[in-house]
């Protein structure tokens, strides 16, 4: 009896100590690829606002270089802007950066931020919200985000093969 429950003891021993050796070399390895959700750029509701209503009435100044503006203080003593109090509007915000103009589109599935040059297009981010899944594709020519909940779906695909980046927004 006794010799029994020493060969118990022994494999108890044995088998704790092999599981935690596992897990924390699974856990240590995964640890380290675990990445952080993209971030969107913050917009401010007074410039988001403001660039809704000023939309341009003609191709010339929708292809026109905007300026680029030169901040006013340093990095280190800008403080993030405080989220608009009413709810975003399914119109996109942009902001001009160097690359290009980037465009927020805020859908019911999701937000998706894009870089959109003169040629060429790229995306900087996209967030399901709640209860919806993402998916994302990318070819030379196109960019597709879905956005997926149950049997609906949102679509935003930007296009640049025959011209300069213009995105649409599809439900289905």
């Amino acid at each position: 009896m006794r010799r029994g429950l020493v060969h118990v003891l022994a494999w108890l021993l044995a088998t704790g100590a092999a599981v935690t050796l596992s897990w924390w070399g699974v856990h240590t390895v995964l640890a380290g690829t675990a990445y952080d959700p993209p971030r969107a750029l913050p917009i401010k509701a007074a410039e988001a606002s403001r660039q809704e209503s000023k939309a341009p009435a003609t191709p010339s100044e929708r292809t026109s270089p905007r300026p680029r503006r030169t901040p006013s203080a340093p990095p280190a003593a800008r403080t993030p802007s405080p989220p608009p109090t009413q709810p975003p509007s399914p119109s996109p915000a942009a902001t001009s950066t160097a690359a290009g103009e980037v465009k927020s589109y805020d859908t019911d599935g999701g937000r998706a931020v894009f870089d959109l040059g003169r040629t060429s297009a790229s995306l900087v981010s996209a967030t399901p919200g709640a209860g919806w899944s993402m998916q994302v594709w990318k070819t030379e020519s196109w960019i597709r985000v879905e956005f997926s909940s149950g049997a609906d779906r949102v679509s935003v695909f930007c296009t640049w093969h025959d011209g300069p980046p213009r995105v649409e927004i599809g439900t289905y």
